[in-house]
């Protein structure tokens, strides 16, 4: 029987593929749990170094320092909004290659046997009760967020056994392992709705007509945490990778106020619980506090 955590001494993880993942995914829960006193420590697989430049504004600053540079900066300062701590692994961005064949140095081409151990040494190290990550489809199809995928998983799971790796210290079992689910149809129908009815103009006129074949989804979300109070710190750490993020672009179309009455939380798929909880939760540490 699992022991009952006091908020202070919850901990929670959220692994990433590039830098602004963190900001695009659940990163309204991560300021929550922040301010409620949790411990939350964001690990960025890649630097982001094969990333486009979306944002014009920014071309300038990329020229200057190098993209690599400019995407660590973004990162330290989302961190700091966010009141994360923050861990990079330290591989090389496998790129978008929309078929071609993946650089040799490509993080979806590290072997297992490289990539999980540094996640495992973080995992033993912070000692997180939950773990965020990208599901078996990545999210989407990017070859870096489903390999965070295997190789989060893997690292739970090989952090947990007490006969491997026994430099990085004890072993340690998480509690519990999420998916996020931030980008489902019915969240998004629900936005497009809300916008159609305030006779604005949706974004997510074009997405929607690419989603009509996707199976309706939200068998999927097991956990909603509500998290409307802090859409506004989500926004603003979105903003500080102003490489991948346009101020005025679709993320932004949506005003606060409307997003918090169309949908106020943030949600997720329980892919892992070694406690009791509840088959619908609102709380990623449901059955651990």
């Amino acid at each position: 029987m699992h022991e009952m955590e006091n908020v202070d001494s919850l901990r929670l993880m959220a692994v990433h593929a590039h830098p602004d993942d963190e900001s695009s995914k659940g990163a309204a829960v991560t300021a929550r749990y922040v301010a409620e006193g949790v411990q939350v420590m964001v690990v960025t697989c890649t630097g982001g170094e094969r990333g486009d430049v979306l944002n014009p504004a920014a071309q300038q600053r990329v020229d200057e320092l190098g993209i690599h540079e400019v995407r660590r900066q973004e990162m330290a300062d989302a961190a700091q909004i966010l009141g994360v701590q923050h861990e990079w692994l330290g591989f090389m961005d496998s790129g978008f290659t929309e078929g071609e064949p993946l650089p040799d140095d490509a993080f979806a081409l590290v072997p297992l046997e490289v990539s999980v151990p540094p996640l495992v040494r973080l995992i033993r190290e912070f000692r997180p009760q939950v773990v965020t990550t990208y599901d078996e489809n990545g999210g989407y199809p990017h070859p870096d967020h489903i390999q965070t995928h295997v190789v989060t998983m893997a690292a739970v799971e090989q952090a947990a056994n007490p006969d491997l790796y026994p430099d990085f210290g004890p072993a340690f079992q998480v509690l519990k392992v999420y998916y996020n689910q931030q980008f489902h149809k019915e969240r998004v129908v629900a936005l497009h709705q809300t916008l159609i009815e305030a006779d604005i103009e949706s974004p997510y006129e074009e997405w929607l007509k690419n989603w009509e074949d996707k199976p309706d989804d939200a068998d999927r979300i097991t956990t909603k945490v509500h998290a409307a109070d802090f859409f506004h710190i989500r926004d603003s750490a979105l903003k500080a990778h102003a490489t991948q993020i346009e101020p005025d672009g679709r993320w932004f179309a949506v005003s606060l106020d409307l997003q918090k009455s169309a949908w106020p939380t943030e949600d997720f798929q329980r892919a892992i619980s070694h406690v009791d909880a509840p088959e619908q939760e609102d709380d990623l540490f449901a059955g651990i506090r």
